[in-house]
């Protein structure tokens, strides 16, 4: 009988699945010996096959010591860092050593025998692969709550920081005894803006992650770009860098969600000012090309290092002992104006400097047109929520290298 067999063949069979994970290649499983592996599942084993042979009558469902063991196993592997492929797999080399044995000393398993053993297999299988995806989601989910903390933490805490500056300065003006033009008036200036540009950001960014369809209206780019000038005066002067708009043709109209292009341009230009040079030049303008709209963002003097191009729509990036590359904001205007339909570009240029392009559809009269824009817009928008983790994905963005000196550390 099956049960005789393997109560006399046990430390062997223990012995060859060791061997069996072994020479698995990948994963590699560890040494550790699991409490609740297959050891125990193979006496708990001979001793239902046992049971059934006294009773006569085969079980209909799994034997709770199995299952309780074989979700504890799950647990085990889990926490432990193995994979849900090795879960599996140690079950499987069981059987496979069980055959092979019985081959060898040429042990004749009977089919009542094998349907047993199968049907417990199958019920331990399923019981530790559940357990262990159990057990994965939640440790996921609890990664995931731990993770938008920590950003939530440390938004508020840099709101507060600027709102106790800002207070600060705003009380030493309230006294009269400093003037509105000198130091103090700056310092509350900065700090006004830098609250204003990340509750923009920190909105824009809530949409994109909740799957929030654009809300995509005519916006007559003229009065966009005066409208986005004012606010980035601010933001120009706090990093003491000089802001150039070009003038716009009135006639010219983008299909657009206002919120998610304004946070698209204004993290360039903020991005832009953070970059250049001291009293740097950064310049907006827009044009139409054909039925499209197109919104440059270049800084003159100044700019990426040569090589960190594509590193710019990382959220962070380690270089040496200091940290480079920009805050998340350039990756959210990738994505806000990807789920608008359109596309961002960078380019370099001989002086040093390098310039962002906003591509989006040009405004079109009529129903038809408007709703198919609107779907495309949609698509585009799942699109850019599925890639988000993956910057440049899908050739949507062009990356050209820039030949721009030390990157320059202020307004960080």
């Amino acid at each position: 009988m099956l049960n005789d067999f393997l109560e006399a063949n046990r430390a062997a069979l223990i012995e060859r699945c060791k061997a069996k994970v072994a020479l698995r290649p990948v994963p590699r499983s560890t040494k550790v010996d699991l409490a609740y592996g297959i050891p125990v599942f193979l006496a708990q084993l001979i001793e239902t096959l046992r049971v059934e042979k006294d009773s006569h009558v085969p079980a209909m469902d799994a034997s709770p010591a199995i299952t309780a063991s074989a979700r504890k196993h799950g647990d085990e592997m889990m926490h432990r860092g193995f994979t849900i492929d090795q879960v599996v797999h140690d079950y499987g080399d069981l059987c496979q050593a069980i055959t092979e044995l019985a081959a060898e000393s040429a042990t004749r398993i009977s089919a009542d025998d094998f349907q047993v053993l199968n049907r417990c297999l199958d019920d331990a299988i399923a019981d530790a692969i559940t357990e262990f995806q159990v057990q994965r989601d939640r440790q996921i989910s609890s990664r995931e709550r731990r993770e938008e903390a920590d950003r939530l933490g440390s938004i508020t805490h840099q709101l507060r920081d600027l709102l106790g500056t800002a207070a600060l300065a705003f009380r030493a003006l309230k006294s009269g005894a400093i003037g509105t033009s000198g130091a103090t008036s700056a310092v509350l200036e900065r700090s006004l803006a830098a609250m204003a540009e990340m509750i923009g950001r920190t909105m824009a960014e809530l949409r994109l992650d909740a799957g929030i369809p654009p809300r995509f209206e005519p916006i007559p780019v003229d009065r966009f770009i005066a409208e986005t000038h004012v606010a980035a005066n601010l933001a120009a002067a706090a990093c003491q860098c000089d802001l150039e708009v070009s003038p716009v043709e009135s006639a010219m109209v983008v299909r657009a969600d206002r919120q998610l292009l304004h946070s698209a341009v204004s993290n360039l230009l903020n991005s832009a000012f953070r970059f250049a040079r001291e009293h740097g030049l950064v310049s907006l303008k827009a044009f139409g090309a054909a039925d499209r709209v197109l919104i440059e963002v270049r800084d003159k003097r100044g700019g990426v290092p040569e090589g960190k191009a594509r590193a710019l729509f990382a959220s962070l990036e380690w270089d040496g002992a200091e940290r480079l590359g920009l805050d998340p904001g350039l990756s959210i205007a990738r994505r806000a104006v990807e789920a608008m339909a359109g596309s961002i570009r960078m380019s370099g240029a001989e002086d040093g400097g390098c310039a962002f392009t906003i591509d989006l559809p040009r405004h079109r009269t009529g129903p038809e047109t408007i709703r198919n824009g609107v779907a495309d817009g949609a698509h585009a928008f799942r699109a850019a929520n599925d890639e988000s983790s993956h910057p440049g994905a899908g050739g949507a963005i062009s990356f050209h290298a820039a030949r721009n000196p030390q990157l320059n550390g202020r307004c960080r």
